[in-house]
């Protein structure tokens, strides 16, 4: 389609009117038209309009060639323009509104041309106000049902508000009452509007008494109870002034009690109507507080008259130090707590546990190196305490030191350290000594030990009763020198704490037994007698500690003990303790060597010519200490000795 088809013409073959003839013809003939017509072009621009659209309309030809469809059409945003476009010519309804603002249906047809690259938009539009006034008529209907559904509606919602309201009237109601402060609201004229019941048990008010400021009996009744009968008067009665203040204010009652007071305006429609006044006891914390005053008071005066260094520290600040301090660090008290960088003061802290320590939860003892004014470092011993509520510092904790100068300690424990280091030093070297020499000692012994068995086997009958009673000699000796070079291995490593603790789960009843066992298959003269209080019994302990621990004891009673005597074993135990006891009724221990006993290579006065090498009971003592237990000895000469081993059972 292109804009020759609406040229008028009255033939084919032949032109009756000029161009320009023809042209005023046309506009002449649109603007006679009954519809509205226009022209559109790009962004729905009016190009041109007809006087039926400015009669529509109601705006004039200029004013409609100055807008767009979208100034007129009310629902333009919402037709589909890319589908009209498309389609290229369309028919449909939308609503326009005049300039007075009047909103009406109209049908539009509207057809798309092209012409040299331009498109245009040519509709005419007609007036649909019949189906409008139908329109209309039915929306007056569907609007009074939802009139009358919408007041149904309302009226149940005012109906929950109403419900709701009063619950929440109800629940203000019980918290004024539940709260711990009493609520008084007066007006300017000095009557009582309301109040709650904390305030009548806190005034212990009369249900007789009328409260009012025309009623003396009230007004007495205020006064009688206040050491200042005028407060009452002044805060309460009194206000007459209407502006907005707030205010704060404390009571005394006659009978001890404390009374805090708080004043501020009663708003109603935006404008003030009265005050309401509320008031809670504050007796306990007046209480509280003139004790921490009497505490701080008191701690002053102890912190200034003693030795110790006292430092009160909040956060990462000073708050408070003695003179104590000022003699120990040169710095002046108005130095250090005037912004004082802590950091310039303790170089470290150190947390030690004490033996009281776990009485006190919230006590702990600390080691702090503090550098001086003058560049000299110090150690203090602390006591470190958090102070909550004790002194007063803006309701803040407090941390407490209380300290003591403990350099020269701590020089001493570094000299001793270093000696000690020494002497475990030489005690390794001594024991890597000792095991060099055991092993050394080891080859020849064997080699004797050997040579000697067989001397034994080549021995013929004519010298056998001479040779025999010294190669017996040769064994016997070599079997001792043997043994003593185990004990001082064994010694080297015990002492050297190469030996590791490592308790497990063992039956000590059997256990005891074996040991018997092994002890009386060497010893077929003496008999050995175990006695236990259980047929059963299963602690944690170190086997390979506990079996030298036994056979030390029971070979020594075997060793001490003459004839026949029997030898005692007895196993008892409770909670938290194993106890073994191993007694004889040998030639005893004076009391003199008792204190020696236990030293390495002691041996005792009486022991005469029965051998050994003074080293098993410097060993059974290492062992029972590595085990965290104790040994002990009752003996009497000529009588025996009972050897009591008591080991703590571990945890698993």
């Amino acid at each position: 389609m292109n804009p020759s088809d609406y040229t008028l013409t009255t033939s084919n073959t032949q032109r009756l009117l000029q161009p320009e003839v023809e042209m005023k013809f046309a506009h002449f003939l649109i603007n006679q038209a009954v519809d509205a017509a226009f022209c559109l072009g790009a962004n729905a621009q009016f190009l041109y309009v007809n006087d039926a659209t400015c009669l529509m309309t109601e705006y004039s030809r200029e004013e409609l060639l100055s807008m767009t469809l979208d100034d007129l059409d009310v629902d333009f945003s919402l037709h589909n323009w890319s589908d009209i476009r498309l389609q290229n010519s369309l028919t449909f309804k939308s609503r326009y509104r005049t300039k007075g603002g009047r909103i009406f249906l109209v049908e539009i047809s509207i057809t798309y041309v092209k012409d040299q690259d331009m498109e245009f938009g040519c509709a005419f539009v007609r007036e649909k106000t019949d189906e409008i006034v139908e329109l209309s008529l039915q929306k007056w209907t569907d609007g009074f049902k939802g009139a009358r559904d919408y007041l149904q509606q309302e009226i149940s919602e005012l109906k929950a508000k109403e419900i709701e309201l009063e619950a929440s009237l109800s629940l203000l109601r019980s918290t004024l009452e539940s709260t711990a402060i009493g609520i008084v609201v007066v007006n300017f004229e000095g009557d009582i509007l309301s109040l709650n019941q904390k305030f009548l048990d806190m005034w212990q008010i009369p249900e007789s008494l009328m409260l009012s400021k025309k009623c003396p009996q009230c007004k007495a009744f205020f006064e009688k109870q206040l050491k200042d009968p005028q407060a009452f008067s002044r805060l309460v009665w009194e206000v007459s002034s209407q502006s907005d203040f707030e205010s704060y204010d404390i009571l005394e009652l006659n009978d001890g009690r404390v009374f805090a007071h708080c004043s501020k305006p009663h708003w109603l429609g935006g404008k003030i109507i009265g005050r309401v006044w509320s008031i809670w006891d504050i007796t306990d914390s007046k209480r509280t507080e003139e004790a921490l005053r009497t505490n701080e008071a008191r701690f002053r005066t102890l912190a200034e008259t003693t030795d110790a260094s006292t430092f009160l520290i909040q956060g990462t600040r000073l708050c408070y130090v003695n003179r104590a301090v000022e003699q120990l660090t040169g710095y002046t008290k108005q130095e250090l707590l005037t912004g004082f960088d802590l950091r310039r003061l303790i170089k470290s802290k150190k947390r030690r546990h004490g033996r009281n320590q776990a009485e006190a939860a919230n006590f702990e003892y600390q080691e702090m190196n503090i550098l001086t004014k003058n560049g000299t470092e110090r150690w203090l011993a602390c006591a470190v305490v958090m102070l909550d509520g004790v002194l007063d510092f803006g309701g803040k904790p407090v941390e407490m030191i209380a300290s003591i100068d403990i350099t020269d300690y701590k020089h001493a424990e570094i000299n001793l350290n270093q000696a000690l280091e020494k002497a475990k030093q030489l005690s390794e070297l001594r024991a890597s000594f000792l095991s060099m020499v055991c092993h050394q000692f080891r080859t020849p012994l064997n080699i004797v030990s050997f040579s000697n068995s067989l001397l034994k086997e080549e021995v013929d009958k004519r010298t056998q009763k001479k040779i025999q009673p010294l190669l017996d000699h040769i064994q016997i000796a070599t079997e001792e020198l043997s043994q003593m070079l185990d004990n001082i291995l064994f010694f080297s490593k015990a002492e050297s704490a190469k030996l590791n603790f490592d308790p497990k789960p063992l039956e000590l009843v059997q256990f005891c037994h074996d040991i018997v066992a092994q002890m009386q298959m060497n010893v077929n003269q003496k008999q050995i007698k175990f006695i236990s209080q259980e047929n059963s019994s299963i602690a944690c302990i170190d086997k390979k500690l506990l079996e030298p621990i036994l056979k030390n004891l029971l070979d020594n009673a075997i060793k001490y003990s003459p004839g026949n005597l029997v030898v005692d074993l007895q196993l008892s135990w409770n909670k938290e303790k194993v106890i073994f006891q191993v007694q004889d009724r040998g030639i005893g221990i004076s009391l003199m060597d008792q204190q020696r006993l236990f030293e390495p290579f002691f041996r005792g006065s009486n022991i005469d010519h029965i051998p050994g090498t003074g080293l098993g009971l410097s060993i059974l003592k290492t062992l029972v200490d590595l085990h965290q237990g104790q040994v002990s000895v009752e003996s009497e000469v000529d009588v025996g000795s009972t050897f009591t081993v008591m080991l703590p059972i571990m945890k698993s």
